[in-house]
């Protein structure tokens, strides 16, 4: 039996990554009957991944759950270095050196394409790059966005596109008790978008956003939902997948989508429109973005297995700006195993694997492991499947030549890297929540490393 997890030898993990797949990971293993030292490394000076980054700033009340995560962080055994970029910083041959496991959780923050002509024109962006802008974050501070257009597009129907599509529709009065970055407010208020398009490839009944964020567009203080009735109507097969009994997604969704359809509109200075069976097909314009081309689609397959096909009816619109909000993938890391086409680190149930065979004491969670798909509490029993992985994996795993952490905090120290402690943290935490009292917002994010260091230097 091995003696790593024993008293005499604490189980040494290293995760990469410090959002909810990392902070649930560290979670199972705590919880575990073993002794452990769980070592949580976060590129930013900040945790929490997506839940501080992503998650939208009028949505308060899920970033609650960073209460679950400051427990996690306080518990005996486990430590955040943050600040330290892994693959750049510390390379995973070197964090094998220090710990018997190392388990990736570093999210999936590359945007897939639409893969069509005109695509790079200025005035198309990623929602990724919109999102972490107006959420503060360092890495897109800088990014600027035309909103002198009258005429936006949102391609996508998932949770994320609902989010970028809402903040374009909602009044800066709507949106200053949240913890938008202060220039986001400022260019918002100035924005003069007045027609966004939500644009979905398949039907009302395939789409992936979920009903509390659909109804928010019937709340909206200057923005009408629009609805075409003759989107709402639904071929054999769908309707097949609307009255299934398991489908309350589906069939919540509709409703509401059939109630906005049957709204008189509101005289309202914004419109936003659900729109589904379309693709765009191309951008045009001549030195920005200027038109958007979209096909009408049909749907062909199984019920649940549909798919969007073209049928060749095209039309062009215009279009000042739009945002890609068409699914996420995964980067690679240095000499660690990697599927291009799936854009995940390859792996049976957490292990990662090199084509057949299992890479002994390397691990994974969140979507890095399965692909960006669920909600915010989907990564506990992912993570806890992987913890489960590893701790059945004891006997085999070779315990580390230099359990020290110390040593790692040495190493990044001659390399000028300074390690943020979650003690560090909550400085900046005190500091931006101090930032924001003065004009009733639960913070003012610092937007910058720079800035977040001088906190503490």
């Amino acid at each position: 039996m091995s003696e790593l997890g024993t008293e005499a030898r604490a189980l040494r993990v290293a995760i990469v990554g410090s959002g909810p797949a990392g902070f649930y990971a560290a979670e199972a293993l705590t919880k575990s009957e073993r002794r452990v030292v769980v070592d949580l490394f976060e590129r930013l000076p900040t945790p929490f991944g997506l839940v501080r980054g992503g998650v939208a700033p009028d949505h308060q009340k899920i970033k609650k759950v960073v209460k679950v995560y400051e427990r996690i962080a306080t518990t005996e055994g486990v430590s955040f270095l943050g600040n330290v970029t892994v693959g750049r910083d510390i390379s995973v041959e070197e964090l094998r050196t220090h710990y018997d496991a190392v388990l990736l959780a570093y999210g999936a923050a590359a945007d897939r394409r639409l893969g069509i002509p005109g695509e790079d024109l200025p005035g198309s962006h990623t929602a990724t790059e919109f999102v972490a802008w107006y959420n503060g974050h360092p890495d897109y501070v800088d990014r600027t966005f035309d909103l002198s257009q009258e005429v936006a597009f949102v391609i996508g129907q998932g949770n994320v596109a609902m989010d970028v599509a809402r903040i374009l529709a909602k009044t800066v009065d709507e949106l200053r008790d949240s913890d938008m970055a202060q220039y986001a407010l400022d260019a918002l208020a100035e924005s003069k978008v007045r027609e966004i398009h939500v644009i979905g490839r398949r039907g009302p009944v395939q789409a992936k956003f979920t009903a509390p964020e659909l109804k928010e567009f019937g709340e909206l203080a200057d923005c009408d939902p629009v609805v075409d009735p003759a989107d709402l109507e639904l071929d054999e097969v769908s309707r097949a997948e609307l009255e299934d009994p398991d489908n309350t997604h589906s069939r919540k969704n509709q409703a509401v989508l059939e109630e906005f359809a049957g709204r008189k509109p509101g005289g309202k200075s914004r419109r936003v429109h659900l729109r589904f069976f379309r693709s765009p097909v191309e951008l045009r314009g001549e030195d920005r973005l200027e038109e958007v081309v979209l096909e009408t689609n049909r749907l062909t397959g199984e019920a649940f297995h549909q798919r969007a096909e073209g049928t060749g009816e095209r039309q062009a619109e215009p279009c000042g700006l739009l945002f890609r909000s068409v699914g996420y993938r995964g980067a690679p890391l240095p000499g660690i195993p990697f599927d291009e086409n799936r854009g995940i680190v390859p792996n049976r149930g957490g292990r990662v694997v090199d084509g057949e065979a299992v890479v002994p004491g390397l691990y994974v969670s969140g979507w890095i492991k399965r692909g960006p798909s669920g909600v915010i509490g989907t990564n506990k029993p992912d993570s806890y499947e992987t913890v489960q992985a590893l701790l059945e994996d004891l006997d085999r795993l070779t315990p580390c030549p230099r359990p020290d952490s110390g040593a790692v905090r040495e190493l990044l120290a001659g390399r000028g890297v300074r390690v943020v402690s979650f003690e560090d943290w909550r400085r900046i935490d005190a500091a931006e929540i101090e930032r924001g009292r003065a004009t009733g917002k639960p913070r003012e994010k610092f937007a910058t490393v720079a800035e977040m260091l001088a906190v503490l230097d």
